[in-house]
């Protein structure tokens, strides 16, 4: 069963500020989510793969209950569909850094949370 450990987050502000800084990230836009990611070169095989950021802005969503939720759907809709491009990454000795930032004005059903995510880890996955 896939899962989404405390490790796998992305806590130092470093690495924060590294992922978003200008030029050395790309990134992919589909409603609600939008996703900034940054690929890194491992010398050698590397736990977690994949290091994630979940941001849910107070001026998108007003209400504490409205965010909590599209941070359990951003992090549930992970959990369930980020193997393949872990595999991926795995096979190729690379290690990647995604946050996912909420950008529509309204809370969104899970269904379109969940295909936003499918989207956009295709996506990451056929640059990969």
């Amino acid at each position: 069963m896939p899962q989404y450990r405390k490790k796998e987050r992305i806590t130092s502000l470093k690495e924060i500020e590294h992922l978003f800084e200008r030029g050395r990230s790309s990134s992919i836009q589909t409603m609600p989510l939008h996703a900034i990611y940054q690929l890194r070169y491992a010398k050698q095989e590397v736990t977690p793969v994949i290091k994630v950021l979940v941001s849910v802005a107070k001026k998108r969503l007003r209400h504490a209950v409205d965010r909590n939720r599209a941070k359990r759907q951003i992090r549930e809709a992970y959990r369930l569909q980020h193997q393949p491009l872990s595999d991926a990454l795995h096979r190729r000795t690379k290690q990647m850094c995604i946050a996912f930032v909420w950008i529509n004005e309204t809370p969104a059903s899970t269904e379109e949370v969940f295909s936003s995510m499918k989207k956009i880890l295709d996506s990451i996955e056929k640059k990969v």
